[in-house]
């Protein structure tokens, strides 16, 4: 029986990988379809998504925020709530930008929210 050879590997483009694992990202995309679309294995893609995550995927631009900390000041203070749990507030300036988070976001809003803030 004869053994099928592989053909030479693919490079592709960072730019191209970055893409396409962002669009495996969004709400509801399916990562079979979407690496069937771009002619690449979803193995591959998986892996991309899995360096994406650990940072290894560079970007041209830093993916870092610049964060301050500042005092709460009595006006951003909220009221005493009696029977519930001791809520927080996360408030993010960028720019000319305020976002201000009350209660408990869980981790893909606030992925959510500074990704748009990354592209501004």
């Amino acid at each position: 029986m004869a053994s099928k050879r592989r053909g030479p590997y693919r490079h592709h483009p960072l730019a191209l990988k970055r893409a396409i694992v962002e669009e495996t990202l969004q709400p509801g995309a399916s990562v079979a379809q979407i690496a069937r679309k771009h002619g690449i294995n979803a193995n591959q893609v998986f892996l991309w998504r899995k360096t994406y995550r650990e940072g290894l995927l560079p970007d041209a631009k830093p993916a870092l925020l610049p964060v301050t900390l500042a005092p709460l000041m009595v006006s951003d203070q909220l009221p005493a709530a009696s029977n519930s749990v001791s809520t927080g507030c996360l408030t993010i300036e960028f720019g000319q930008v305020r976002v201000r988070i009350e209660g408990r976001p869980d981790a893909e809003m606030l992925r959510l929210v500074l990704t748009e803030l990354q592209r501004r």
